[in-house]
Formats: C-alpha cells, sequence, structure tokens
C-alpha cells in the first residue's frame, strides 16, 4: 500500500542517522523554501580575464551620488574596485623609498633593484616614479612607471622584479627611482605559534626560530564603509584610508590616508543616521601606534570623519568598554551600533549633545569569533560565537537553538568541526533573497574557508554545506549576491608584472545564477543533494488488535521492510535527478543502495518498481550533471513488514 513519506524541514545533524526518523540529517547545497528541499542557485565569474591577488578578507557595496555602482573588496594584497565588469586596483601605496638603482641583463626580463636596508619581502607589490631609465636597458619610463612588480629574490640590498619585455642591453647599478611600495596589510591566513611573546625581552638571539610560541597573527583583514561616496577603508590593526568615488577619473585615483585619524585601529564603521565614524581597539593618543587598546572607542565629529579631538564646539569623543579582552567587530542596525567583544555585546545609540552617544550592555557570554562573524538584517543582528553557538539581537540578544551546532563546533571521531586557530576568517553575510544568514568557517583541518552553515530565520531551519567563499556581500546594490572564493595555489591574473602565487588568488562570482558553476574553466554541475534519518516499519493493527497490511513508518526495527515500488514527487525538475534506497540492517553498519539503484528521475517518471529489504532505509535525492535543478515535493512508498529476521 502507498503512503506517504513526510519529514521535517532543515537538517538536524544532533542525532544518529538511526535517531533521525522523519527528518533529513545530511545535504549539499541545498535550502529549504516553505518546508521543501531544494537546489541551491548556481554561480558565475565576474571579470572573467581577471582575478584578485591575495585572499579577499572584506566588500562592500555602495553607489555613487552619480548613481555608479561600486563594489571594494579588501585583499591580504590590496584594495580593489568592482565596476562595470572590470577590477581597478586602488590600494595605497606605503611611504617611498628613494635612491634606487637598477642592474639589468641583456636579454633577460630580470631587473634587479638595488637599495641598502629596503625591508621589503618577497611577494609584496611595488610601482615606481622619478624614474631614470638604466642605461643601454631598451625600457623606457613608462615600462616602470606604468607596471605594478611583484618583489621577487628578496635581500637585505636588493630584490629582482620582472620587466615585460627582455633588456636591450646590460648594466650594473644605473638608473634611478623612488621605490614606492603597497601598503603593508598582513598574512593571507591566520597563523599561530610564531613570533616573540613566550618569554621576557632579549631572553633569546634575534631571528632564531623558537619552537614554541603564545602569538597569534591576525590574517590581512579590512573593514570596509562608505561616507557617502567616501570610502572608508582600514586595514586590521593598521591605518585607515579614504577613496572619494566622486572625484575625477576616480578609478584611476588609489585611496589616501586619512586626515587626522588614528593610525592603528581594529575595526571602522559608520554610524548612518547621525554621520559619524567608529574607530574600535584604537588608540587613547592618536599618532601613537603603542597606546593602542582592543576595548577602546574613538567617534569623529558629526559629518566630518577628518576631526577627532573632542571640543566644546564638537561631538567627536572617547569611551572605553569594560568587558572582555577586546573589541571583535560592529554592525550598524536600524538606529544603534551592536559592538561585540570576545565576551559581551553592547548597543551604542545617538543620543544627542551633550553625551552624544548612550552605551549599555545587552548580552554575556555571547562573545564574537571573528571581526566578519556577524551580519545584520531587518532589524535583527546575527553572529557566530566564539564560545561555541549562534546569537541573535532585536532588542534583547538571544541564542539561537541550532540542529547542526555540534557539526559545526565540535571535533570528535571523523566530524571536522570549526579550526578555532584560523577562526578569524569566519565571515557572515545575509542573502536577502531567501532570507538566509550564512557563516563561512575552516574546518578543522584547514586555514581557509571550506565550509558553510545557513540559517534560514524565515522557516527556522539549519543547513550545512562545503561552499568556499572567503567574503560574500548581499544583493542590494546589484541584484544578486556578489562572493569570492581564495585559492592558495592560485596565480592571479591582473596587471601585475611577473605576478606568482605566493600570494594566492581569489575569484569573483556572482550567485543565485543558472544552475552550475561557470568559471573560465568552463561550466560544471553542482553535485548538490539531501538525505534523510533512518525510518524503519513495524505493522499497523486493527481495533481487534490484528495486524494489517497498512504500514507504520514509526515503527521499532522489529521487522525487516520490503519496498516493491516508489512514486517520486518534484515541484521543480530541471533533467534528472536520482533517488537512492540506502538499506541497512543495523544502526552501525555501513549502508548500501538498494538493488537496481540509484533511480533516474525524469519529469515524465511516473513510479519505480524495485525490489528492495532492510531493516532501516534512508532516502537520498541527489543530482550530479550540468543543467539540473530541483525542488522535492512528498514521496509515496509502498513498503510492508517481511518477517522479523
Amino acid at each position: 500500500m502507498l503512503q506517504k513519506l513526510n519529514f521535517k524541514p532543515g537538517f538536524n545533524k544532533q542525532v544518529t542517522d538511526s535517531g533521525g526518523e522523519s527528518q533529513w540529517v545530511d545535504g549539499d547545497f541545498v535550502r529549504f523554501r516553505y518546508g521543501l528541499p531544494e537546489k541551491i542557485g548556481g554561480w558565475s565569474q565576474l571579470t572573467s580575464n581577471q582575478t584578485l591577488p591575495g585572499a579577499a578578507r572584506d566588500q562592500h557595496a555602495f553607489t555613487s551620488i552619480a548613481g555608479e555602482k561600486y563594489v571594494a573588496i579588501g585583499t591580504s594584497s590590496g584594495l580593489f574596485l568592482y565596476y562595470s565588469d572590470t577590477l581597478f586596483d586602488i590600494t595605497p601605496l606605503d611611504t617611498g623609498i628613494a635612491g634606487a638603482t637598477f642592474t639589468v641583463t641583456s636579454g633577460s626580463p630580470t631587473v634587479t633593484v638595488n637599495k641598502n636596508t629596503h625591508n621589503l619581502s618577497n611577494g609584496r607589490y611595488v610601482k615606481f616614479s622619478s624614474v631614470t631609465i638604466p642605461t643601454n636597458s631598451g625600457y623606457s619610463t613608462a615600462t616602470f612607471t606604468d607596471n605594478t612588480f611583484e618583489i621577487k629574490n628578496s635581500a637585505t640590498n636588493s630584490f629582482e622584479i620582472t620587466m615585460p619585455t627582455n633588456s636591450a642591453g646590460a648594466s650594473t647599478g644605473t638608473g634611478s627611482a623612488q621605490i614606492d611600495p603597497y601598503v603593508l596589510i598582513g598574512p593571507t591566513v591566520q597563523t599561530s605559534g610564531f613570533g616573540w611573546g613566550t618569554s621576557s625581552w632579549s631572553a633569546s638571539t634575534w631571528n632564531t626560530a623558537r619552537s614554541t610560541s603564545n602569538v597569534t597573527l591576525d590574517p590581512g583583514n579590512w573593514s570596509l564603509d562608505n561616507f557617502g561616496q567616501i570610502l572608508i577603508a582600514t586595514i586590521h590593526n593598521g591605518k585607515t584610508f579614504t577613496w572619494n568615488a566622486g572625484a575625477s577619473g576616480p578609478r584611476d585615483v588609489r585611496a589616501v590616508v586619512m586626515a587626522s585619524a588614528p593610525t592603528k585601529t581594529r575595526i571602522t564603521q559608520v554610524s548612518d543616521r547621525d554621520r559619524h565614524v567608529f574607530h574600535f581597539g584604537t588608540e587613547t593618543t592618536i599618532g601613537d601606534t603603542s597606546t593602542q587598546d582592543p576595548m577602546f572607542i574613538r567617534f569623529s565629529d558629526q559629518e566630518n570623519y577628518n576631526v577627532y579631538l573632542p571640543t566644546t564646539i564638537n561631538t567627536a569623543g572617547t569611551f572605553r568598554l569594560d568587558k572582555g579582552n577586546q573589541i571583535m567587530g560592529a554592525v550598524s542596525g536600524k538606529d544603534y551600533t551592536l559592538v561585540v567583544t570576545d565576551s559581551s555585546a553592547y548597543v551604542i545609540q545617538f543620543v544627542g549633545a551633550p553625551f552624544t552617544f548612550s552605551v549599555r550592555q545587552v548580552g554575556t557570554n555571547c562573545g564574537l569569533i571573528s571581526q566578519n562573524g556577524l551580519a545584520y538584517s531587518n532589524g535583527v543582528v546575527f553572529w557566530m560565537s566564539g564560545e561555541g553557538g549562534f546569537f541573535m539581537f532585536d532588542g534583547t540578544v538571544k541564542a539561537i537553538p541550532c540542529l547542526v551546532e555540534d557539526f559545526v563546533f565540535t571535533t570528535t571521531g571523523d566530524n571536522l568541526g570549526i579550526n578555532y586557530d584560523a577562526a578569524e576568517v569566519v565571515y557572515a553575510e545575509h542573502n536577502t533573497l531567501y532570507n538566509e544568514v550564512n557563516w563561512f568557517y575552516p574546518k578543522n583541518n584547514s586555514i581557509q574557508n571550506d565550509r558553510c552553515v545557513t540559517y534560514n530565520y524565515a522557516e527556522n531551519v539549519w543547513t550545512t554545506s562545503s561552499l568556499n567563499r572567503s567574503t560574500y556581500v548581499d544583493q542590494g546594490v546589484y541584484d544578486v549576491p556578489y562572493a569570492t572564493e581564495y585559492n592558495r595555489t592560485a596565480t592571479p591574473s591582473f596587471a601585475i608584472q611577473g605576478v606568482t602565487n605566493i600570494n594566492g588568488a581569489s575569484t569573483y562570482y556572482a550567485h543565485e545564477v543558472g544552475t552550475d558553476q561557470v568559471n573560465t574553466s568552463g561550466t560544471t554541475s553542482i553535485d548538490a543533494f539531501i538525505q534523510s534519518g533512518d525510518f524503519d516499519i513495524t505493522a499497523s493493527m486493527n481495533m481487534s488488535g490484528q495486524t494489517t497490511n497498512i504500514p507504520n513508518y514509526k515503527g521499532d526495527g522489529e521487522f525487516i521492510m520490503s519496498v516493491k515500488r516508489f512514486i517520486p514527487d518534484f515541484q521543480v525538475l530541471t533533467g534528472n535527478s536520482k533517488i537512492t534506497l540506502l538499506l541497512n540492517n543495523y544502526p552501525n553498519n555501513t549502508a548500501t543502495s538498494s538493488p537496481l539503484g540509484p533511480f533516474t528521475v525524469t519529469s515524465t517518471t511516473d513510479k519505480i518498481n524495485t525490489r528492495a529489504r532492510g531493516r532501516l532505509v534512508s532516502l537520498k535525492i541527489e543530482n550530479d550533471a550540468v543543467g539540473e535543478t530541483w525542488r522535492y515535493g512528498t514521496l509515496r512508498l509502498d513498503a510492508k513488514p517481511d518477517g522479523r529476521r
């Protein structure tokens, strides 16, 4: 007799497969809408001839007064703009180093740049200015000054660059130039166990490797926001820069240091309604980096992001939070700024003169896991905690019940939960199109984001996937979300002479586009699947206590189940889908596919005949080909008890 198999929406990974009766326990690249599972949308590479150098760590979309749409993207190698399907380099330049000379070799593109104690490392990018051409080199001024170069074979007094053409002659120590290095941002990955700090100063020999250390190097993070059409860009624990979208030829102009601002700040945030710029974890004395306090907050004058020293006639000011060791992140809400430390949450609200802002603690034991581990949507802030679990703020701080919590946070057996030693790369963002918040995080054996946990707050369900994105920006300025994928071994496709894979590369994608993954390598399928927990069977009884032929799928495993046929049900099915009945006799055994399966289902498939027999049966729906997508409905199964053995 045919009966419906109904499953609760969302994943439940807190139970065993055998304990997940009438529930979904696993899947990849799926979401739930109106209680039904479906394959997520595809993604397509933007800027097909460009990939970004370094690991993308933040992005921010905004629009200029003239209506031009931009996304600012901060990577571990630089600061870039996405505009009209093209990436532009606006990376600020560090202090110039004068007095360099060049050594060239005839017939070789390798040029040695000579400068004593330049302190520039391999993989860093440089430009040149005030160039005098090396003798008999065959190069022009434009060959140097119109190009960006990657440093190679760096030594104390020299380094090498690769020119676009071979030299026409040879010379040693001729020509001259000023070296203009890109601003130093930080490592591509979070690293622990290096540096000094485990002993007293001068206790050991300088530049000697240590076997242990308690120093953790944060990755090269950015915080990005806009003050009208002014981009505010801050390097994590570094300087703050501005870029003006309204300037003449703005995409040919680099970001510059923000005047009068603190010189060492963890995070910046624009308070939109009252027009202040916040510096979190910043200096108590502007310009003195030694006074940086990770719990200290400084804010600008209203409508003037270049004024930070308080006076009787402005609204600039400071205050310090007291619960926690460091401010981890902040986000602007509807009429507040939520600030989360490593242990507590605070709300900052504009109240006007004479106090400017009120500060109140709203949560404890709810610390944020990373700088970008929180997201705002429709009056609610969501975040991942460094103490495990998820939280939300909608006027009060609440823990969010989560049925995939152990999978995300716990490392037991073969489960690779989050790698806390690389947690600073965790990135959260809202997906308005589907009422979702995504957290991208590194699993236990990784230092880059290679998993995603998703909360659908409209339906209160959780899913997990292997979607590996380092940053993500919601639709709004653009019609769909944009995201970056970082590859540590890839060589960027960007206008950098002699570029290598030392910093890796980030590919830029538009999401929720089509059904597949599309990039310069071609079109490949997104192999999505969902799998149920085990269901078993018992025999229903009539009023007289006699068994009937009507199966009861909420059984106790007493009977072996015999499956004759099933009727698939898809609300959406493009191309084919596969359905597998996985059979098992005992919970700890390895499940195997039923005979004749997996079964290919098309839009014209009415029913599937089979001969399946097992004490425990689970359902798996999947696809593995280009152009396929699906939305599952309710399967009908024809099964009966078939004995107790």
